[in-house]
């Protein structure tokens, strides 16, 4: 069967991490975790190198302080490039994600290069998001899709699994970005190439517990980046 990792970036998911593991390595043998820690004060990582001992499907990446979502996940795919695994998701470790639609994605990537679990198609599917978040997070795409041209009504979203081929066709080297921007950058530089994105409903429930990541710094830089990845298509240098 196609090898499976879910890349999770970590900062302070103590509560969540050991039961966000169990769950993801229960949908199949052939799935494996990556827990990329960003030296974690409530000693996430410390948790997951004690899981790591017992159980082979747990990888773990520590970094010496918090360098951001972005590094995180190239960190991570230079793992799963390394290590020949077929297919790589981003998940969040705060179960805003939801584990049980791992299958569901799974069966999507047969026919296509790129799964997004799109929040916004079949209407909006958030729970428990202020109403002044959802709106935020709504205008982000359309202000994305109208700038870009690309076409996804969830181009920020983090739940999305990847054919390693797609990673290995990405100069990872000059992905830079966070948040939003780091969302948006890499479905742009998938879809320039010419690979099939596919949009797959979830219903996104904000997290259970800890702190949300989002700030000012995230927003600012993501209306940049979109301005940024359609002059570098004219110019071609994407």
């Amino acid at each position: 069967m196609p090898k499976t990792l879910v890349v999770t970036p970590t900062y302070n998911e103590a509560e969540n991490i050991e039961k966000f593991i169990d769950q993801v390595l229960s949908k199949g043998p052939e799935i494996n975790v990556l827990v990329v820690d960003d030296n974690s004060p409530d000693g996430t990582g410390k948790i997951v190198e004690r899981l790591k001992k017992s159980n082979t499907r747990i990888h773990l990446i520590s970094r010496a302080g918090k360098m951001g979502l972005g590094t995180a996940y190239v960190e991570g795919f230079r793992f799963a490039i390394a290590n020949k695994f077929d297919y790589i998701f981003e998940m969040d470790t705060d179960f805003s994600h939801n584990p049980d639609e791992i299958p569901n994605f799974l069966e999507k990537i047969k026919e296509y290069d790129l799964v997004i679990g799109s929040r916004y198609t079949n209407g909006v599917r958030v729970i428990n998001w202020p109403i002044r978040r959802l709106i935020l997070s709504y205008g982000a795409n359309v202000y994305s899709r109208i700038i870009t041209g690309m076409p996804l009504k969830d181009a920020t979203g983090g739940f999305k699994c990847f054919r390693r081929q797609v990673l290995e066709a990405i100069d990872l080297d000059k992905i830079h970005s966070n948040g939003y921007a780091f969302q948006i950058e890499m479905n742009f530089k998938a879809w320039n190439k010419g690979f099939k994105l596919c949009e797959h409903p979830i219903i996104f429930m904000d997290r259970q517990s800890g702190v949300s990541k989002m700030s000012k710094k995230i927003v600012y830089e993501a209306v940049y980046m979109v301005w940024k990845l359609r002059y570098n298509k004219i110019i071609g240098k994407l």
